[in-house]
């Protein structure tokens, strides 16, 4: 899931960041309101986590014009204000929550996965692709009864390979996905990531889930997909 952080400290920023990746999230980080709208107008984000004191436009108009816009995206609004004055103000411009500075992360991850819930049940939902079984919450993966231990990245390459299976999947949208950066054809990262989720995933004689799309990408076919293009 894809995350806009707009923050102009760039270590609260980058705090920010850092925890949020670390439970799976690909995070954009812009550090003034012009560069927030921009990035809205051309990316579909899951929500958006939005300072309001910025050094062009305030968050408050930031979020008026994301609503404007018609993006009904959850908007998680940051402050060191903590006024009544300014959480009313907030949520009458469009925002969701409203999280006071300075804050834990605890409770920012709480407040993340409160909105979602509210605004996307399918994130929490349980993935089953043939005998693979992916949990988001508690953030676990079985091949039948064998439970399969990953890495932060592997599992969330499974995971966008899971939501979207028998769809194609590129080089360049697995690495905006997972990795937050553009596939550079000289890099082979996706390949070996892709290799080492294969060896856990598939045990000799486990019908091959996850296969190659020459020249293009990667794909994770149900068992109906694999007998439909055997």
């Amino acid at each position: 899931m894809r995350v806009l952080v707009v923050e102009d400290e760039a270590r609260l920023a980058q705090f920010v960041r850092k925890g949020l990746s670390e439970l799976s999230f690909t995070v954009d980080v812009v550090g003034d309101g012009s560069s927030a709208l921009q990035l809205a107008r051309s990316t579909p984000y899951d929500l958006v986590i939005l300072d309001i004191m910025l050094p062009d436009i305030d968050g408050f108009a930031v979020c008026r014009e994301l609503r404007r816009m018609k993006l009904d995206v959850p908007i998680l609004m940051l402050s060191a204000r903590g006024v009544v004055e300014d959480r009313v103000r907030g949520l009458d411009s469009g925002a969701d929550d409203y999280l006071t500075k300075p804050f834990a992360f605890s409770e920012l991850s709480a407040r993340v996965r409160a909105l979602l819930r509210r605004q996307k049940l399918s994130a929490f939902v349980t993935l089953v692709v043939s005998d693979v079984t992916l949990d988001p919450v508690k953030r676990t993966v079985y091949r039948g009864k064998r439970r399969i231990d990953l890495s932060q990245k592997e599992f969330a390459l499974l995971e966008y390979l899971m939501r979207n299976a028998d769809q194609v999947l590129t080089r360049t949208m697995i690495a905006e996905h997972v990795w937050d950066f553009t596939w550079d054809r000289l890099t082979n990262v996706i390949d070996v990531y892709v290799n080492h989720l294969r060896r856990k995933l598939e045990d000799e004689g486990d019908l091959r889930l996850i296969q190659a799309v020459r020249g293009v990408g990667y794909v994770m076919r149900t068992p109906e997909s694999h007998e439909a293009n055997p």
